[in-house]
């Protein structure tokens, strides 16, 4: 009897190791990212900082290929067309935008109707329009010029809800507004580590951004440029990981270990 009992306690104990195996197995595979690797901006323990100041932006300067949404406006409307393209239909829509613009040539020119070519090659779009005012105002006085950076796109990859190219139809945009066009990240996305690149006059450099960090709120980098790409990298296990709790394997595993319980028995 007691030769019985004590080999029936023994096959309990390699069951129940069993099951404790597959649960720890099966919390290995269903662990989700911490939440404190999903939190933004994050204070530190030794800081009580609560205003952020970021001087570091920098307007973004005209390069070859961009192109400029150019519009002069004055009393005289007659006088004030004369200077102006043709609108090739509504202007609302990306391509009659692209059409209606003027493109910065390789030489860095630009050249409108009757002033003829500019150089507005490294200078801002406030420099820029400061710089064609000074033209027509040589033709025409009570005039307002109108300059607006046409492609203005922003892309981004990786792991966000919508990845893409998106257009930028502000002067000025953050990292944060930018991913919060495309959806937000996943909870996969290693948040401590995003690739931002970016062109130079040499070349693109790639930079890391900590979106984790509050310091971000001051980098030169909160701030994003006209074809900035921004690539979200996975954090490590992605492939063993559940968007949800897996229940079905939960009770599949208990399902299992009382089968060979029972086999045992």
């Amino acid at each position: 009897m007691f030769s019985n009992l004590e080999e029936l306690m023994q096959k309990y104990n390699l069951i129940t190791k069993i099951i404790i195996i597959l649960f720890a197995f099966t919390a290995i595979l269903s662990s989700c990212v911490p939440i404190k690797k999903q939190i933004y901006l994050q204070t530190r323990q030794d800081t009580s900082k609560a205003v952020f100041v970021n001087d570091k932006y920098e307007d973004y300067r005209l390069q070859p290929g961009n192109n400029l949404h150019v519009q002069i406006r004055s009393i005289d409307r007659e006088s004030y067309e004369f200077f102006n393209l043709a609108e090739t239909g509504n202007i609302y829509y990306d391509a009659a935008i692209y059409l209606n613009s003027y493109s910065v040539n390789d030489s860095g020119y630009v050249e409108l109707a009757f002033l003829g070519k500019i150089y507005v090659n490294n200078l801002t779009i406030e420099e820029t329009k400061e710089l064609i005012q000074s033209k027509i105002d040589e033709y025409l006085k009570m005039t307002m010029v109108i300059v607006k950076l046409v492609n203005y796109n922003v892309t981004l990859i990786g792991e966000v809800d919508r990845p893409g190219q998106y257009k930028v139809y502000q002067d000025r945009i953050n990292i944060f507004e930018m991913i919060s066009m495309a959806g937000d990240l996943t909870i996969y996305a290693k948040r401590d580590d995003i690739v931002l690149v970016r062109k130079t006059k040499t070349g693109s450099q790639m930079h890391h951004i900590d979106l984790l960090d509050e310091d971000l709120l001051e980098s030169k980098f909160y701030y994003l440029m006209p074809d900035d790409l921004i690539y979200i990298k996975p954090v490590k296990g992605k492939n063993f990981a559940f968007t949800s709790f897996p229940y079905t394997l939960v009770i599949s595993s208990i399902s299992l270990g009382l089968a060979l319980f029972a086999i045992f028995k």
